[in-house]
């Protein structure tokens, strides 16, 4: 079962952050078909957030086709979302351990390192494909 964490400086709606810790959980195999949520009451009483909030995440959740919410049973893993095989490649992944000590070596702290991760996702994007009758 997944333990939900809650980054109040992050400036994202705690709703979304519930959503963005399912579904990466589900994307690295750490969540699984079949596996169930915590309780919407078990959320409150752990985070100390609005029972709507988790409500909110869990229809969104369910309206994407992760999860399903059987009343009065739960909420359960309906199915995986895309595991690309090289996200579970070790080769990366120490890669990634490797990149992620040399910052901290380097004195960046968490946000630091997500800013800079991001900022790298974004220069990488391909260039948007280009519009019927657009020149280049």
């Amino acid at each position: 079962m997944i333990t939900f964490r809650l980054d109040r400086r992050s400036g994202v709606t705690p709703y979304l952050q519930l959503v963005q810790q399912v579904r990466q959980a589900v994307r690295l195999g750490w969540l699984q078909e079949g596996d169930q949520l915590p309780t919407a009451r078990e959320v409150v009483a752990a985070l100390g957030i609005n029972q709507n909030t988790v409500h909110k995440a869990y229809r969104e959740l369910e309206r994407d086709g992760v999860v399903l919410s059987r009343p009065g049973v739960g909420t359960f893993v309906l199915a995986s979302l895309s595991v690309r095989r090289a996200a579970q490649d070790p080769a990366i992944r120490n890669q990634l351990d490797s990149w992620v000590t040399a910052a901290r070596d380097a004195g960046l702290d968490d946000d630091d390192m997500r800013a800079v991760f991001e900022a790298a996702l974004a220069e990488g994007e391909p260039a948007a494909p280009r519009q019927a009758g657009q020149q280049s």
